[in-house]
């Protein structure tokens, strides 16, 4: 590809190589390449991957905007069995009007014109373009929480998200938390389970507390309710003759953005207690003390080889409504229907790299991208082609709209 050549039709030949590349979380190390490689066939001033594998690319502006930082993220979620796909997960297949595969549209199709369009605005955009496509946004955002740390991090002056909106403007969303509630008891062998404690025997107590917990969740006048459900039961040891001595339940948590690790535990033990003392003292005595409430670690491994535990703890955020960053986007964006209205301003329903962006961070992010939100994380993805052309071209006026949102600002 020549340098500068960015177009529609060049993007979607690039989305269909990105879905041909499977890359899980800490496996995105070929699709990175990839994608520094189209930057670099476009034109882009400066293109780097960063400590974790993140990829970074620059498209300077004259000097007379803000700075706006375009991203998606470059891992994506498990396929599950192929033969239940329409089409193949990783062929890339063009039919009936619209990209098929993991990916197409979470998030590598808007990935794919979030590129282009950055390029195509080279000698047009009067702040810096930067175009930070992370690792781990499916596991927590650990590549983003990295990209824009307070110490020699980015620091834009505005983020724009590829998470599909339909052609919305998206404005925050709910976060999400896993929490472990442990059980602890005393192992044995099956045939004599008087000599043991079955850390099962509190699991009753333990689901009793979930659900009125479940109960009693706070509400946002935009984002809704929080929810909280029980997804996992793990029992160990796993050995099935053996009296497990510990029982761990898995909660998904979907937070609002005042939520803490700290506010999330205290509130699981305050729903526990009434239940757990409510266990005969003679056949478990101090049943409350044999819990305990913790948020859920992962040990993550980049492809660069960086490794660390991470808590599972992705934080929400929400924008106010009347931001000048958001009402100039909306103007930009318009809706389709070509009357001239702003785009609907609405939340995600599911969670973004914005919680770091904006809800740690404090930079003022939206989202914009095809694709509807139905289609993610499902054997039906798909990327509808008449509406990521009009997205695409949409972008050479969001991005500049944006950037003059925010004023001007020194190139990060």
């Amino acid at each position: 590809m020549r340098a500068g050549a960015a177009s529609f039709d060049g993007a979607i030949a690039f989305a269909q190589d990105l879905i041909r590349i499977p890359s899980l979380p800490g496996e995105e190390g070929e699709l990175a390449r990839r994608v520094v490689a189209e930057m670099e066939a476009l034109g882009y001033d400066d293109v780097r991957t960063d400590e974790l594998g993140s990829v970074i690319g620059v498209v300077e502006g004259g000097g007379g905007g803000g700075t706006v930082m375009l991203s998606a993220h470059l891992d994506m979620v498990a396929t599950g069995d192929p033969e239940e796909w329409e089409h193949p997960p990783f062929d890339g297949v063009v039919a009936g009007g619209c990209l098929h595969g993991r990916g197409a549209m979470d998030i590598k199709g808007p990935l794919a014109l979030q590129v282009h369009a950055a390029a195509a605005l080279k000698g047009r955009a009067a702040g810096d373009i930067v175009v930070a496509h992370p690792v781990y946004e499916e596991r927590g955002g650990w590549g983003m929480d990295h990209l824009v740390r307070p110490e020699g991090g980015l620091r834009p002056d505005a983020v724009i998200l590829g998470e599909s909106t339909h052609g919305d403007i998206a404005i925050g969303h709910r976060g999400r938390s896993e929490v472990e509630i442990v059980a602890y008891g005393l192992a044995g062998h099956a045939s004599a389970p008087d000599r043991a404690r079955n850390a099962m025997d509190l699991l009753p107590a333990v689901l009793a507390g979930v659900r009125d917990l479940a109960g009693r969740q706070e509400s946002d006048a935009v984002l809704g309710p929080s929810s909280v459900a029980a997804t996992g039961v793990d029992a160990a040891p796993a050995s099935l003759n053996v009296i497990p001595d510990r029982v761990t339940v898995t909660l998904d948590w979907r937070i609002l953005p005042e939520d803490t690790g700290e506010s999330l535990k205290a509130r699981v033990c305050k729903a526990l207690q009434p239940h757990l003392d409510r266990v005969a003292p003679n056949a478990w005595p101090g049943a409350a003390e044999s819990v305990e409430v913790r948020i859920a670690t992962e040990r993550q491994r980049t492809y660069t080889g960086v490794e660390t535990a991470r808590r599972m703890f992705s934080p929400g955020f929400l924008m106010d409504p009347s931001d000048p960053v958001v009402t100039a986007a909306a103007r930009a964006v318009g809706v389709r229907d070509g009357s001239g209205a702003p785009a609907r301003v609405r939340p995600w329903t599911f969670a973004t790299d914005g919680g770091w962006t904006c809800g740690v961070r404090g930079i003022p992010t939206i989202g914009f991208a095809p694709g509807e939100e139905r289609h993610a994380h499902t054997n039906t993805e798909r990327l509808d082609l008449e509406e990521a052309r009009w997205a695409y071209a949409k972008h050479l006026d969001l991005v500049p709209a944006v950037q003059g949102a925010v004023g001007a600002g020194p190139a990060r």
